[in-house]
């Protein structure tokens, strides 16, 4: 449990009991106050975090909350994600009517939940458990994100030195994973000057964003690190990467094709940069991850879930490959064309 400021990175909550609940539930209020919500939205931000912690309290196991703040063009507004590995839901429509239940009570926390939410996503697998993503803003999100990413400090750490960022440039769409070496407050900085380089780089290559970034981060200790761009236009994915940070484009049937990464630390010495070009058919995903996510995961073994939003997806695969002895981020895009 936490009671730090709410960064960008967001808080993570172990959800095991009520105490904790209220501490999310005050945690959400005041982030949501922080971020100008009107009073109303922050009564509905307190319902959607009493309720998510409910249904981990009564029905999860090892349950989790993520609380953190959410961007988009106009305003901001306030994410959960809750991931548990319980017993699941069968049917995830059926849990969101009011009434349903499965332990006795009046079965209307999902229900509540959907109403209160600007935007909700959910995936559930009978004992695999759920993830859940809930976002308030003051009016409602129209459309899918077609970016989603979510990082995880290693047991005992306060902060990640994982990072991950998106921005559009033109008719094309880029991403950043970072994992700067080590652990902790120096690591973190390394991927904070990777980050700020990424939002502030000129609109080129990824090999080029990459030189970009490698320049910027000379002060810091370094980072493994890969930008991605999507250009479905061309149905292409263009990609460069230093370091050990895994990158995958699946398909809708299952298939799944690796990324070339070269060997390097961005910041470091005279890393070999280079770029290469993949085929990103419609319905394909981008898959990219630090090394504290084990890289056997297949996206076949979770019906459905390519269906879901990116960051679904991506809190998905952080529940059931990340390690618990490492910092670990995952970041997944989808094509909008």
């Amino acid at each position: 449990m936490t009671t730090e400021p709410v960064t960008d990175r967001g808080s993570w909550f172990r959800v095991e009991n009520g105490s904790t609940g209220s501490a999310v539930r005050r945690a959400a209020e005041r982030l949501g106050d922080q971020l100008g919500l009107p009073t109303g939205r922050i009564a509905d931000l307190a319902i959607v975090a009493a309720e998510l912690t409910s249904n981990l309290i009564k029905h999860a196991e090892d349950g989790v909350l993520l609380l953190r703040p959410v961007r988009r063009e106009s305003d901001a507004g306030v994410e959960m994600i809750a991931i548990d590995n319980g017993p699941g839901m069968v049917d995830l429509t059926d849990s969101a009517r009011d009434g349903h239940s499965t332990t006795g009570t009046l079965g209307i926390g999902l229900g509540a939940i959907v109403r209160q939410a600007s935007w909700f996503d959910a995936y559930s697998r009978p004992d695999r458990g759920t993830v859940i993503v809930v976002r308030v803003f003051a009016a409602a999100e129209t459309g899918i994100p077609w970016v989603g990413g979510l990082t995880r400090p290693l047991s005992g750490e306060t902060v990640s030195g994982d990072g991950h960022a998106a921005r559009i440039v033109g008719d094309r769409r880029q991403v950043l994973v970072s994992d700067g070496l080590g652990h902790g407050p120096l690591a973190t900085a390394a991927t904070d000057a990777a980050l700020t380089a990424f939002r502030d780089a000129p609109a080129v290559s990824p090999a080029e964003v990459v030189g970009h970034l490698h320049r910027a981060m000379s002060h810091t200790r370094g980072a493994a690190l890969a930008v991605a761009e999507l250009d479905p236009t061309a149905g292409v994915l263009r990609y460069a990467g230093l370091g050990n940070i895994s990158g995958s484009v699946a398909t809708g049937d299952g298939r799944r094709r690796g990324l070339v990464s070269l060997p390097g630390i961005a910041g470091h010495q005279r890393p070999t940069i280079r770029q290469y070009e993949y085929p990103f058919e419609a319905g394909s995903l981008l898959v990219m991850h630090t090394d504290g996510v084990v890289d056997r995961w297949q996206l076949a073994d979770y019906p459905g879930l390519t269906g879901r939003s990116p960051l679904v997806v991506a809190a998905t695969l952080m529940r059931d490959a990340g390690i618990r002895r490492d910092d670990a981020g995952v970041l997944v895009a989808r094509s909008w064309a």
